[in-house]
């Protein structure tokens, strides 16, 4: 007789000390006291925008894994002790996907797609960033991220979303237009190679003297923007930004350069929906190389959850609110995908 607990062990040794992280930054973040959203509020919201998220993550469900290695140039050791910032090169998991709850979304509904990493130096210490290619968030906090996707969620009376909810969220939450305005005028294009992806949230790194420094990244492609009109994306099938990803790493290396934009004291740290000035300083702390894809269902990134506060000595997390929330919320995608591994075998699934 199989073992009943064989699909979820991979699960079970990589989650449990995550979900005690997460578990410490709920209660830090008050998610645990009873007139606070939880994080099974936040997921279970995430459920509710179609499709079956069974055996998947709960938002960005829709991805493929990646490997490659990030090379340091040794820039980031004068800002960060991290060890990942000194010179070498360092193996990277990672995961494309497109911001949706269904897994088997078609790509051309994906106006967000977005790259997690897990980097892990010669001493153990881990890095995990997700990140997303749009320069903005539309809100700040998550009472706002939750009302958000209760407004994109599926009427059961009308199998759709109710057309008139986010416009109304939006009327309330000025702050949404500016996310708006990027996501009707920033081009198309067809593949995850020509994109960048910013980190959002701002961090801190801390120096060998402890100094902290209040940083965001993100990563800047070195494959040119192809761009393509939105209505003819249809026409390249379901799913063709992984079929771009497979052909385009058999065919070479793929890069990015890593950037870090070093806040000033009046920046602020808690707040997504606001961009920094562009004339702060920037450095350029390596390249991500992209080597392999494959195909989440048995891929290496399909039981790592990207919790973004997951993060080596010498990063540490800001005062923005949506970290904690992020965290949490990832730990509950986790350990529900996680008990559903033995009716969702990896084979068919793609696995926060």
């Amino acid at each position: 007789m199989p073992n009943p607990t064989h699909g979820v062990l991979p699960f079970i040794k990589i989650g449990a000390a995550v979900g005690a992280v997460a578990l410490a930054f709920a209660f830090t973040a008050g998610w645990l006291t009873p007139e606070r959203l939880s994080p099974d509020q936040i997921v279970d919201s995430l459920e509710q925008r179609g499709g079956d998220p069974t055996g998947h993550r709960r938002n960005h469900a829709k991805g493929i894994c990646f490997t490659g290695y990030f090379e340091a140039n040794g820039a980031g050791t004068r800002l960060s002790k991290a060890a990942i910032f000194a010179t070498g090169r360092y193996p990277v998991i990672g995961r494309f996907a497109i911001a949706t709850g269904d897994p088997v979304a078609a790509d051309a509904t994906g106006r967000v797609r977005s790259m997690a990493i897990r980097v892990v130096a010669p001493n153990g210490e881990e890095w995990r960033s997700g990140m997303n290619a749009m320069p903005v968030f539309p809100v700040a906090t998550v009472e706002e991220f939750y009302q958000l996707t209760l407004a994109q969620d599926i009427d059961p009376k009308t199998g759709k979303p109710d057309p008139t909810a986010i416009p109304r969220f939006a009327a309330s939450h000025p702050a949404v237009g500016v996310f708006a305005q990027w996501a009707a005028t920033a081009p198309w294009t067809s593949s995850y190679a020509d994109q960048s992806y910013y980190g959002l949230n701002a961090f801190r790194f801390v120096d060998a003297q402890g100094a902290s420094h209040a940083v965001r990244w993100v990563m800047v492609p070195a494959t040119p923007a192809e761009t393509i009109a939105q209505a003819d994306l249809a026409a390249l099938g379901p799913d063709f930004l992984s079929t771009d990803l497979k052909n385009r790493v058999q065919k070479g290396e793929l890069r990015w350069t890593l950037v870090a934009t070093l806040g000033s004291p009046t920046d602020p740290t808690n707040d997504v929906t606001k961009v920094w000035p562009a004339d702060r300083e920037q450095v350029e702390l390596g390249a991500l190389v992209i080597q392999a894809a494959q195909d989440e269902a048995n891929g290496p990134c399909h039981d790592y959850n990207y919790d973004p506060l997951i993060l080596p000595p010498g990063i540490e997390p800001s005062d923005d609110p949506l970290l904690a929330a992020r965290s949490a919320a990832y730990a509950e995608s986790f350990d529900r995908r996680a008990a559903e591994a033995d009716h969702y075998p990896r084979t068919k699934g793609a696995g926060q």
